[in-house]
Parts: structure tokens; C-alpha cells; sequence
């Protein structure tokens, strides 16, 4: 059977569970239940969820794929990320149940205003829908390769029949739909990885004593960088960076949050989010043993390891030999169950954002109303997505991903700015005037970024998140009320 028939079929088994699952999901929904879940979902799905739900499919491809050049650096990251749930559960968890908050930037127009409020909806936006994008347009370009092109189906197809179907799954359901397709992804993840790592390893004559054996000898598997304080993989820097990093781009982020919400209460939520940061140390163990054995395949087998090490993976799934079909079909499951739960968990989120936090429709009395306009804002960010991810196969270079990746991670400083100072201080700003604040942050700290970088080539890492959340703090000081 030939590849693309092998991955046609994955990817119409998977959406047939998809469209059951949000059948199931949606029954006794309305369009109020649809952006909050019903607030009844269980700690241990929410866990569950959790798990997959940081994990894209340019996640499952790159990490075991790193593992080549950067060892298993980057699990004192995941380390970082664990403490950072810790920090999620037992300080913003509280703070969002305690408001009743649908979105959590709603909690920025009770803390400050109108203004901010907007702002912060608005960074989010931009972020999530660019950094979603970005994601996709990776698997869409990777299942273009192995599926459309040997089809002579343009791209452009693949893309608005993917999105399109995306769109119906999530329609209806919404947050719950999220939930139940988070959970399933979830269960794919793992069993697509542990699957793997069973079938190489046979294939490479190990044992599970074998296997233990050549994974702790290889030299990918070192984890711990403690000599070089200026590598980007030193401990401390990642192990931090992972802690702030989680906060921002978890905590403060209404597409990973929208599940906690979901949860009956505060104390469901804490539990839901602790399991979830806990197991997902474990998890990405996983892919990071993972990676060392597709390292130790590729050199028994003879295999070119390209300088893109995302190829890694794909390349020894579908190189035959004494690698069975079934590694191929686990590596399109994984690959398709990340990138479309994730496809459909930021676009369920930015229409809950836009709906909410810049329409504010969540406040009509209107039921009617309300249901005509989030449908109509679900079809306008699939439309928007999918124009998005359709420019940037027309543009597509390396340089301009990273730009757009790099313009994601300055999104987010101001965001955790912006908390960060409505908790940790009662004091009240100019409201208007933040927008300006949260635009120049980004500015300035690209000066710095620059300046660092010519005069004493420094680079600036991880770090970027912290000075853009400490500059509009700064920039938030000065708008002070003095009444």
C-alpha cells in the first residue's frame, strides 16, 4: 500500500472519531455552554486534556528530532514547566474562578479597564492566531510532501478542506468538543510514541534490558548542562525560562486555559492542572527516548540524518527496512491527532476571545443574537486562519517563520506585564494610555535586543518573555492615577 493511501486513511479514521466525538460533546449545548463548557467537566479529563493539549504537531516532530543535536536539554525546560503549573494552579486559578471570568482577559477590564482589557484581547489575538498558523501550516506542508503533491491536489485545497473540517467539528461543540478531542489526542500521543519506541526497538534487536542499556549510553541522552553558563542549554537558563514561559503562554493564554474553566470548581481545576504538569514530564521523556533511538536507527540502518532535524522522525517511519508499516501509520496518527486538536483547541479559543472580549457579547440578554454572532466570528477566524497559513506557503522561507515566531513570543511579555502588575500591585493606571505601553515594550526591547547583540555579542534568549513583561510594567508605572 502506498504512502499516501496510508495517510489518507489515517486521517478519515481520525476525523470519523472526531465528528463522533463532537456529536457526543455538543448534545445539550447551547451557545453559552459552547464558550464555557458548562463548567462541569471532571478534574481527571481536564488532566487529561492537559497533557496533549501544549503539544502541536511541529512539537511531535521536533522533539525527538533535537535529540540529535541538542541531547535531552530540553527536559530542564519541561522541569521548569512543572513548577510554572504549580504557580498556575495556586495563584491564577484562584483569581479566575474567584471573578467568574469566561475569558480570562476579562479579568484586566475589572482590574484596570476598557482599554486594557481590549489590548490584552487583542495581543492574544495576534499571538494565537499567527503562532496556530504558523504550527499548522508546518503539518500542512509536511502532508502536502507525503499525500497532495503524489495526488496533484494543490495546496490550497488541502488547506481549505482541512480547515473546513476543522471548523465543523468545533462549531457546535465548542469548549466541550475541545475537552473530549483533547483527551483523545492525548491517548493518541502516548500510544503513537510507546508504539514506536516498541517497534524500532525490535527492529533494532533491542530488549527492554537492551533498550534501557543502549538509551542511557548513547550520548543524546545526557539531560543536565551545568558547565556553560552563555549556552543556550545551560540548566538555569532553561530550567527558569520554562517556569515563565509555562505562566505566559499557559496561564495566560485562553486557549490552554479554556479547559481549567470548564472544570466544576477551584479545587477541580488545581488538581486537573498539577496531574497534568507531573505527567507531562513523563511524557516527554518519551519522545525524548524516542529520539535517541531513531539517532541509533539512522546510523545502523545507513540513513542521511539531514541538517533539518524535524525530518528526523518522518524519514525513519517511512524507510522501510526493518522498520514495520505500522511506524508510518503511528507517525501520521501522532502527527495528524496534535495538529488538528490544536488546530481546532485555537480556533474554538480565539472565537471565545473575539466574541467576548472585543464584541462583549457574552452581556447581551439576547440569545438569538448571541448564537448568530459567535457563528459568524467561528466562520471569520477560520477564514482568517486559513488565508493566514495559505500567505505563508506563498512567502514561505525560513527567515520569515522565525519572524513570525519571534513576533508571537513579543506578544506575550506584555500580556504577563499586564498581570503580573494588576496582582502584585493595587495601583490604577491611565487606562487609555496602556495601549501605547503595551505597543512600545516590544519596541524598545527589539532596541535592546539590538544593541546587546552589536556592541557585545550577547543574544538574547528566553529572556526576550521577561524584559518585554518588565518593560511594560515599567511603561505601566508611569500611567499611575494619583487619585
Amino acid at each position: 500500500m502506498t504512502t499516501p493511501i496510508i495517510v489518507l486513511l489515517t486521517i478519515a479514521g481520525y476525523f470519523a472519531l472526531l465528528f463522533l466525538i463532537s456529536w457526543f460533546a455538543s448534545r445539550g449545548s447551547d451557545d453559552r455552554t459552547a464558550l464555557t463548557g458548562g463548567r462541569e467537566a471532571p478534574w481527571f479529563i481536564v488532566a487529561i486534556a492537559m497533557i496533549g493539549a501544549p503539544i502541536s504537531g511541529v512539537t511531535f516532530v521536533s522533539v525527538p528530532g533535537q535529540v540529535a543535536v541538542k541531547a535531552y536539554s530540553y527536559m530542564q525546560m519541561v522541569l521548569g514547566f512543572a513548577v510554572g503549573y504549580f504557580v498556575i494552579a495556586y495563584v491564577l486559578m484562584p483569581l479566575f474562578f474567584k471573578r467568574n471570568l469566561v475569558s480570562i482577559y476579562g479579568y484586566l477590564e475589572q482590574r484596570f479597564g476598557s482599554g486594557t482589557h481590549h489590548t490584552g484581547a487583542w495581543f492574544f489575538f495576534v499571538s494565537k492566531m499567527l503562532g496556530a498558523a504558523v504550527r499548522f501550516y508546518v503539518v500542512c506542508v509536511t502532508l502536502q510532501l507525503l499525500v497532495f503533491a503524489p495526488l496533484h491536489i494543490p495546496f490550497v485545497v488541502n488547506v481549505i478542506v482541512t480547515i473546513a473540517l476543522i471548523f465543523l467539528y468545533t462549531l457546535q461543540g465548542g469548549v466541550k468538543t475541545v475537552i473530549w478531542t483533547d483527551t483523545l489526542k492525548s491517548f493518541c500521543l502516548i500510544m503513537s510514541v510507546v508504539l514506536c519506541i516498541w517497534f524500532i526497538a525490535r527492529g533494532l534487536g533491542y530488549g527492554i534490558v537492551d533498550l534501557c542499556g543502549a538509551v542511557a549510553a548513547d550520548d543524546s541522552s545526557r539531560i543536565f548542562f551545568f558547565d556553560n553558563p552563555r549556552e543556550g542549554t545551560y540548566f538555569w537558563k532553561q530550567f527558569v525560562a520554562g517556569i515563565f514561559m509555562v505562566i505566559a503562554t499557559t496561564g495566560l493564554d485562553q486557549d490552554l486555559m479554556q479547559r481549567t474553566l470548564a472544570s466544576k470548581n477551584v479545587g477541580e481545576s488545581k488538581k486537573g492542572l498539577i496531574v497534568s504538569g507531573i505527567v507531562q514530564v513523563f511524557v516527554v521523556g518519551l519522545f525524548l527516548v524516542l529520539g535517541t533511538l531513531l539517532v541509533l536507527y539512522s546510523r545502523q540502518a545507513g540513513l542521511a540524518v539531514s541538517d533539518k532535524t524535524d525530518e528526523l522522525f518522518g524519514a525513519v517511519a517511512f524507510s522501510g527496512g526493518a522498520v514495520p508499516v505500522a511506524v508510518g501509520v503511528l507517525f501520521i496518527l501522532g502527527l495528524v491527532s496534535a495538529a488538528y486538536s490544536a488546530a481546532g483547541s485555537a480556533l474554538t479559543a480565539l472565537t471565545t476571545s473575539f466574541t467576548v472580549d472585543i464584541l462583549g457579547s457574552d452581556k447581551w440578554n439576547d440569545d438569538a443574537r448571541l448564537a448568530r454572532t459567535r457563528r459568524l466570528v467561528h466562520v471569520a477566524m477560520a477564514a482568517c486562519m486559513g488565508a493566514v497559513i495559505i500567505v505563508f506557503y506563498a512567502i514561505s522561507n525560513s527567515d520569515a517563520i522565525s519572524a513570525v515566531y519571534s513576533i508571537a513570543g513579543y506578544t506575550y511579555g506584555p500580556i504577563l506585564g499586564l498581570f503580573a502588575f494588576g496582582m502584585f500591585t493595587s495601583t490604577a493606571v491611565r487606562d487609555r494610555w496602556v495601549p501605547v505601553v503595551c505597543l512600545a515594550a516590544p519596541v524598545v526591547s527589539y532596541a535592546i535586543q539590538w544593541w546587546l547583540k552589536s556592541s557585545f555579542d550577547y543574544t538574547i534568549g528566553f529572556e526576550l518573555l521577561l524584559l518585554n513583561a518588565v518593560l511594560t510594567m515599567l511603561g505601566l508605572a508611569l500611567l499611575r492615577r494619583r487619585d
